[in-house]
């Protein structure tokens, strides 16, 4: 979690929305027409942020205003921080009558398992924009700029509201060519195909690597160290159905991919791991229209894939 961020020292707003105006247009009148303001304001306004910042913005010419050097500088992201105002602005209008429902969810999760099934809630919710930020970082959820979070870790979130979605296995994926050309029908044939390294970074102590599988099942001759990795693990998936070598995949991410015949899991193995899915937000935001809609929608949804799963296993599935 960010340390909090010292306070901003900043010019009034007014004078920089008249400097934004009168840089655009290089004419004062023009941008009194456009602020609903007289010349003569606009030009008090670019007075006090020249004073502020203590050097001239414009340069008065005989064919009329000119940019500074500073003030050329300065243009672009003063252009960009009033357009991301006004998109905060549209984002508090938007929590508070229930359109906006901002989320956020690890790269993979939200690539493999999340984006494939957001059709189905927006199909339920078509008032519902939903807006889905994908990052490793953990986002501040206590700064209010994200209604809801699906974490992969330990549950352990304090002062969120936390339910549990989905429990998570690893298993050993390959692409059915490459199954065909190079068999996989016991740990001991590992010891012909490149090992693909999932190397995201979830401090998961009971997530094996290959070294510890292949150490768990006595498997010799093989290095367990060598082969490309990966730090997503959507990223290793893929490279596995594409034929690059043997992943050890999570299987709530590469089940879709399992289903459409992209990958093959002929050993049979699995081996759970100690970390789940939960989704996660503030308290207050759970009196929110839009999460309770989601909440609802995406439990409904993990306890579906967990049955799916179940069903698979007990037919002679993974």
């Amino acid at each position: 979690m960010e340390r909090d961020a010292p306070r901003r020292r900043l010019p009034p707003l007014n004078a920089l929305r008249a400097f934004e105006a009168a840089a655009r247009h290089l004419n004062f009148s023009r941008a009194a027409d456009e602020l609903s303001v007289t010349p003569g304001a606009v030009s008090q306004q670019i007075q006090n942020l020249e004073d502020y910042v203590g050097a001239a913005l414009f340069k008065r010419t005989p064919k009329g205003l000119l940019l500074t050097d500073a003030a050329q500088t300065a243009l672009p992201a003063l252009r960009e921080a009033f357009d991301r105002l006004a998109e905060a602005a549209s984002m508090l209008t938007a929590a508070v009558d229930g359109r906006r429902l901002t989320l956020t969810a690890a790269p993979s999760f939200a690539a493999k398992w999340l984006v494939p099934r957001l059709g189905k809630f927006e199909e339920l919710n078509p008032q519902v924009d939903v807006w889905l930020s994908a990052g490793l970082e953990l986002v501040d959820l206590t700064a209010g700029e994200v209604d809801v979070a699906i974490r992969y870790g330990a549950g352990r979130y304090p002062g969120l509201e936390v339910r549990r979605l989905i429990g998570e296995t690893v298993v050993p994926v390959l692409s059915p060519e490459l199954h065909a050309n190079n068999p996989l029908n016991s740990p001991a044939d590992l010891l012909g195909h490149i090992l693909l390294h999932d190397g995201s970074p979830e401090p998961d102590d009971s997530c094996p690597d290959w070294t510890m599988w292949l150490a768990a099942r006595g498997v010799k001759g093989v290095d367990g160290t060598r082969g490309p990795r990966f730090n997503q693990s959507s990223m290793v998936i893929e490279a596995a159905a594409n034929g690059r070598g043997v992943a050890l995949a999570k299987r709530t991410l590469a089940q879709a991919d399992l289903d459409a015949g992209r990958l093959v899991s002929p050993l049979q193995i699995s081996t759970a791991v100690d970390f789940a899915y939960y989704v996660v937000h503030p308290k207050a935001k759970g009196r929110l229209p839009q999460v309770k809609a989601f909440i609802n929608w995406i439990t409904a949804e993990a306890e579906a894939h967990e049955l799916a799963l179940q069903a698979l296993d007990n037919g002679a599935g993974i």
